[in-house]
């Protein structure tokens, strides 16, 4: 084909222009067509009430039916295993071990003559404890002792001498509660976040706290109930736990009734004592016998203590504290003491 004549071209550039026109002018009708359908078509789109309602019950969170149930049956077993408590140093073991479903760490801290002392542990680095981690209570634990607060829920003083004995690592989160004995603080639990960010369960531990507190003066009152007319004068100085029942009902003659009970009430705190501070080895001995195998340095220091007080006389003619950690600790049967010297 041949180049167009000059000529044409006049001609051609007209045509050029009204074909590009035209399908300019095509173009935009088709677009404000399109533009139009689409507008049409969003105006129209909502979803129906039934998609919403079906939208809602998918977005609305679950009830944590479970987690509720979990908590309550934990705190269920918690309270029984706590109420099953036969003695105060079961009592104190039992409400550790409650608490451990509950909490990432807890201690048992002792109040006795201005000194709260560490008595057991869950969940710190400190396995075994010294028995003299004691320490002198700070002004805000001071408060809390006496009544002014009935718990301490954030980080001070107070918290950082009770943690000292047993970790160097202070959690996020704690709560610190008075266990009582007739308006008596004679007990303190610590309870930490340890590596999480809060407490999870703070209320069913206060619960466990109470149910505690409770079980103390059942099982005081049930030994009240047995040495009433034998109890001794109460003494502001006296220890803060529970004593066990006087071992006779009645002082032999030739023995003064006050230097007696005196004597038996010091053998009484003095074995107190060694279930207090050693219960897992006290109940191997009452399984196993051998109490004496297990406890000798204890029981013979205490002996010792009692017999500075009271003469080596006294102990050998009446037998206080033999019987005392004989009836205390051994249920009276001697075979579970084992070979002691001054049995």
């Amino acid at each position: 084909m041949s180049d167009p004549r000059p000529a044409d071209q006049p001609q051609n550039d007209v045509l050029r222009t009204r074909l590009e026109a035209w399908l300019n002018q095509k173009n935009q009708t088709l677009l404000e067509e399109v533009m139009a359908t689409w507008q049409g078509a969003l105006s129209g789109f909502h979803p129906s009430e039934a998609m919403l309602a079906e939208l809602r019950d998918a977005m609305a969170p679950a009830a944590p039916t479970g987690a509720v149930e979990d908590a309550e049956t934990q705190l269920s077993s918690a309270l029984d295993l706590v109420e099953d408590a036969s003695s105060q140093s079961d009592l104190l073991r039992r409400l550790l071990d409650a608490l451990s479903p509950l909490v990432e760490r807890s201690a048992l801290f002792i109040l006795k003559q201005g000194l709260a002392s560490l008595y057991a542990q869950r969940g710190f680095e400190a396995e075994a404890p010294p028995r003299t981690a004691a320490v002198v209570p700070p002004p805000d634990l001071e408060a809390l002792i006496q009544g002014l607060t009935r718990s301490l829920r954030r980080q001070g003083l107070g918290y950082s001498a009770l943690l000292a004995p047993i970790s160097s690592f202070e959690a996020a989160d704690l709560a610190i509660f008075p266990i009582r004995h007739k308006k008596k603080a004679v007990a303190l639990l610590l309870v930490d976040s340890g590596l999480r960010s809060k407490l999870d369960h703070p209320e069913q531990v206060r619960a466990l706290v109470l149910a505690t507190s409770a079980m103390l003066a059942a099982l005081a009152a049930g030994k009240d109930e047995d040495t009433r007319s034998h109890a001794p004068a109460p003494s502001s100085s006296a220890p803060t736990q529970v004593l066990p029942e006087p071992i006779e009902p009645a002082p032999p003659v030739g023995l003064d009734p006050r230097t007696r009970a005196a004597a038996e009430r010091l053998a009484r705190v003095l074995v107190g004592d060694v279930e207090l501070y050693f219960p897992e080895k006290v109940a191997q001995s009452r399984l196993r016998g051998n109490l004496y195998g297990l406890l000798r340095d204890e029981l013979d220091r205490s002996r010792a203590t009692f017999v500075d007080r009271f003469g080596e006389d006294v102990e050998v003619k009446y037998r206080i504290f033999t019987t005392t950690v004989l009836h205390q600790l051994c249920d009276g049967n001697l075979s579970r003491l084992g070979a002691a010297p001054w049995a």
